[in-house]
């Protein structure tokens, strides 16, 4: 896996109770296939992760979802834990920033809970996506189709249901990212070429 990421940038963006081991085996995943990840949040400073319900350690921001630009980053990862995007989900910033990857045909990567920001975003209708089963409704709702598989492409949308898939879905996420943009990410977005 080293190397196949030399020279692309990616983000990751969590905020207040992002799942720590959905942020940091991906983040492992990136830098061990020679990627450059950058935390982007709702606010400088640091992210305090958890365990599940438990405090666990802290992340430094690198950049607030005012302030990143889409276009500088070749990918998008959204770790989960329940509170984390639903404060994303919850701040237009945010949301404007995880619309702008499907704008640009970039790979995304979604774990958990953390398709709730991309509902809100408006990325999902039409899509095949899995989360943590409590979401499927709320992704059926929104016009996706909800599978219950450990790891899910669609297409340079790279979803899974829980920590129990990370090693599915860290490989998947590195393969989209080195394939690089998927048309059909912008036409999920309604945009154009």
């Amino acid at each position: 896996m080293a190397g196949k990421l030399e020279g692309k940038t990616i983000a990751f963006l969590a905020a207040e109770g992002v799942e720590q081991v959905e942020l940091t085996d991906p983040w492992k995943a990136v830098e061990q296939a020679g990627g450059a990840p950058e935390l982007v949040s709702l606010e400088a400073g640091q992210v305090q992760a958890f365990n599940h319900l438990d405090k666990a350690d802290t992340f430094a921001v690198d950049h607030t979802a005012a302030d990143a630009d889409a276009s500088r980053y070749d990918g998008l990862v959204l770790p989960g834990g329940v509170a984390n995007p639903d404060f994303l989900r919850g701040d237009e910033d945010a949301v404007a920033f995880v619309r702008a990857f499907f704008e640009q045909a970039k790979p995304v990567a979604a774990i958990c809970h953390a398709p709730w920001t991309l509902i809100e975003a408006g990325v999902v209708r039409g899509r095949t996506l899995t989360s943590f089963p409590s979401l499927a409704t709320d992704l059926r709702n929104a016009g996706a189709t909800w599978v219950d598989e450990e790891v899910h492409v669609d297409a340079g949308l790279v979803t899974s249901r829980n920590p129990g898939d990370l090693p599915a879905f860290c490989a998947k996420l590195v393969e989209e990212l080195c394939e690089g943009k998927h048309e059909q990410q912008r036409q999920s977005a309604g945009a154009t070429a």
